[in-house]
């Protein structure tokens, strides 16, 4: 009896390792080099066991590879290829945009799955055409008023909450602003303390990463075939809430806020929305407007809007505070511009900071807080330059954070010098060596958004502050593997001093 029950586990844990190996000489047999995957993790066993996020395995695979074009990995059982040289990235995201149109992970619709940034090609081509206009500098310039408004509650409450304490976590402080700012871009309302608590409530079940991602890894598009999502329902109520609510308020009309729930109803009075042509005989894409849509859109709005706008504030007050020479540069140029402007932060006022435009790049350059970019193949195809092929299905990775680490582009490249970003620079190096929103047509629609929203925030905020290290500011950040973004384990404590 013994030794049939060892027979059979023993035979159990064969199918099992069996299973869990089973496509593990998928790229060796194609002759492409990568790490040596481990049964059913494959090849991100510290993003899966929470030791060490997703974004810092690929990172940690770029670097192993320093001589290849791509990488053959494995995210648990499924093959996949890491994107190394940066024509072929080129390629894929511009030139052969259109082979490569989706991000490859897809969710239930009514888990708010037809949001933008995971919306299929087709309604993704729908979505993106009508959009594209409500995010042009046009339509922006409605809502600095609005950030600019958020910037000075912002300034007040720091004021308030620095004259018994100077030492603070300045990612909260961000989180702060960013919540009223994309709370009045977005929805129309000011933020209190109990909506602030719930915003915040809404973080944790966001950019909390689960097992769902692992799940989806496992069995590509098991998701969207089970109706499931990558959100708790919770999330998905919330935000379905929230924008009937608003939507109600406003009585299914536009009001003249010109916010992005305006610009949306606006868009949504001339009834279905569709995509443009690429070619005579294409067939017209149409989507309606529904409400569950909306609050598809508000949620990533929300979502791509708040969290990485706060966390590449909190890397550039670190890095400011680190080096108070670049941040006496900057304050130096706010003063400057805002005098030329009659202290009025405008359109005008923005663009003629270019030393600021360093800054916020090279932030980005050192900290790519959303480095997650993913594309799936709709067809066979041939990487160029190459001699490997990526079946239709199969998905491509672009380490972001390896790119931008990478000394043969950015040497040095653990030093924070905006001077990387100055106009000769730039002309100099590929456009695909800097990739903190992507790239090609699928790239990030709020990056303009995103850039006024920091700027605002940092010129109210520089204007009457400066930032020093505190005696909790940590020398080396180490991240936190828990969360969907890039942020340091414990946050990042400076001190705020008043001018």
């Amino acid at each position: 009896m013994v030794y049939e029950l060892v027979s059979a586990a023993a035979a159990l844990f064969a199918v099992l390792y069996l299973y869990c190996t089973r496509t593990f000489n998928y790229w060796k047999e194609r002759n492409v080099v990568g790490p040596k995957p481990l049964p059913l993790v494959g090849n991100i066993k510290d993003s899966f066991f929470r030791k060490k996020s997703v974004i810092m395995v690929y990172k940690d695979i770029y670097n192993q590879f320093p001589k290849e074009k791509v990488v053959g990995i494995y995210r648990m059982t499924t093959p996949c290829l890491l994107l190394r040289d940066l024509d072929i990235i080129k390629n894929i995201f511009v030139k052969d945009f259109d082979l490569f149109l989706d991000r490859g992970v897809e969710f239930s619709d009514e888990g708010l799955g037809v949001n933008l940034f995971h919306a299929d090609g087709d309604r993704w081509r729908v979505l993106r055409n009508r959009f594209t206009p409500l995010f042009t500098s046009g339509k922006l310039k409605n809502m600095l008023r609005l950030m600019t408004q958020c910037g000075d509650k912002f300034v007040e409450y720091v004021r308030d909450i620095t004259q018994n304490n100077m030492e603070h976590h300045i990612n909260l402080l961000a989180r702060r602003f960013t919540i009223a700012s994309i709370s009045a871009c977005a929805f129309g309302f000011d933020v209190n303390e109990e909506m602030l608590e719930s915003l915040q409530e809404m973080d944790k079940l966001v950019f909390t990463i689960t097992y769902g991602t692992e799940l989806d890894m496992m069995y590509p598009g098991i998701l969207k075939k089970l109706n499931s999502s990558l959100f708790p329902k919770s999330v998905s109520k919330f935000f379905d809430d929230l924008t009937k609510s608003v939507i109600k308020q406003r009585g299914g009309v536009p009001t003249n806020r010109k916010d992005f729930m305006d610009l949306i109803l606006e868009l949504r009075q001339k009834g279905k929305i569709e995509a443009s042509k690429r070619n005579n005989d294409e067939d017209v894409k149409v989507l309606e407007l529904t409400d569950d849509i909306i609050a598809a859109q508000s949620f990533i709005f929300y979502s791509a809007g708040y969290e990485t706008s706060a966390s590449t504030l909190s890397y550039m007050l670190y890095e400011l505070a680190q080096n108070p020479h670049i941040q006496d540069k900057l304050v130096s140029e706010i003063n400057k511009v805002l005098d030329r402007h009659n202290g009025e932060i405008n359109y005008e006022c923005l663009i003629d900071m270019p030393y600021f435009s360093q800054i916020f790049d090279e932030t980005l350059r050192k900290y790519p807080v959303a480095d997650i970019l993913l594309r799936n193949a709709q067809v066979d195809y041939p990487i160029p330059g190459t001699d490997v092929t990526i079946k239709k299905g199969q998905t491509v990775v672009i380490s972001g954070w390896g790119i931008h680490h990478d000394p043969k582009y950015y040497p040095n490249p653990d030093k924070f010098d905006p001077e990387r970003f100055s106009p000769e620079n730039v002309k100099n190096r590929h456009s695909c060596a800097y990739l903190p929103f992507g790239a090609g047509p699928r790239n990030c629609l709020g990056m303009r958004f995103a850039k006024w929203q920091s700027q605002v925030c940092i010129v109210k905020f520089l204007s009457k502050f400066r930032v020093e290290p505190s005696k909790n500011t940590p020398v080396a950040l180490k991240y936190d593997p828990n969360r969907l973004f890039i942020f340091p384990v414990g946050g990042i404590p400076l001190n705020v001093l008043s001018r």
